[in-house]
């Protein structure tokens, strides 16, 4: 696997939702509650960038579009009226404050 710098702790505060491109992916990485997660950023059922979205402090991301809700922390489909691929997640590892995805 290969480590990505995303930013520092201090840049992504609770709350914060930020893109990132690495290794050929789109990635969104999020603060919650000072967990950090990273989950594929673009939505599987129209194509929204997921960063546009909202992140609720129960570890759920709400696509801008028509409101599908994942699980940050597994991918895992919350909420929709059709069935949907869950989205895809990665490691995230912070070391002296700087934040990394693994791909």
């Amino acid at each position: 696997m290969t480590k990505f710098l995303v930013d520092t702790t201090e840049n992504l505060s609770p709350g914060s939702l930020k893109n990132i491109t690495a290794g050929g992916k789109e990635i969104l990485v999020v603060n919650v509650n000072g967990n950090f997660y990273a989950i594929n950023n673009i939505c599987n059922h129209a194509g929204a960038e997921l960063h546009e979205g909202t992140i609720l402090k129960d570890k759920e991301l709400v696509c801008p579009w028509h409101s599908a809700k994942w699980n940050v922390e597994t991918g895992e489909l919350i909420w929709f009226p059709q069935k949907l691929k869950n989205q895809e997640t990665y490691q995230i590892v912070v070391e002296n404050n700087n934040i990394y995805v693994e791909i």
